[in-house]
């Protein structure tokens, strides 16, 4: 198997992060937990999420180029993000990397290097 020095390179570079961010916005939008949390024009959020996760996968530091240190954390206080909020983020990732036909082992690795944000982000309670 050949050896890859990131997520990045081993996923396919911008092109299937790219295609990645695509599959993944759709199944956002319709999620009756998250989707609300977003505008209705999401093209703006995809480009800043495509800019993110190239460099956070260990590609070029595209986000920080343009946008500076990404404080993820705080960018997302703004927004009620429950366990379950985190959940249906994750969910949604995990369909996208099914999607697009990434294999399954390294669909294993994304979903579990995306754990930490998502869960890192969570600023509210459960919702009952």
């Amino acid at each position: 198997m050949e050896q890859y020095q990131t997520i990045y390179e081993a996923i396919g570079g911008a092109k299937t992060v790219r295609r990645l961010v695509e599959a993944f916005y759709p199944k956002v939008q319709a999620d009756p937990l998250i989707g609300p949390l977003f505008p209705d024009d999401i093209t703006p959020v995809q480009e800043k999420q495509y800019l993110f996760l190239t460099q956070f996968f260990g590609g070029p530091a595209l986000y920080s180029d343009l946008y500076g240190h990404p404080m993820m954390r705080a960018r997302h206080l703004p927004f009620p993000i429950t366990p379950e909020r985190a959940n249906a983020w994750l969910a949604c990732m995990a369909e996208a990397l099914a999607e697009i036909g990434l294999p399954a082992p390294l669909q294993e690795i994304v979903l579990e290097r995306l754990k930490g944000p998502a869960y890192h982000f969570v600023n509210s309670e459960n919702e009952e």
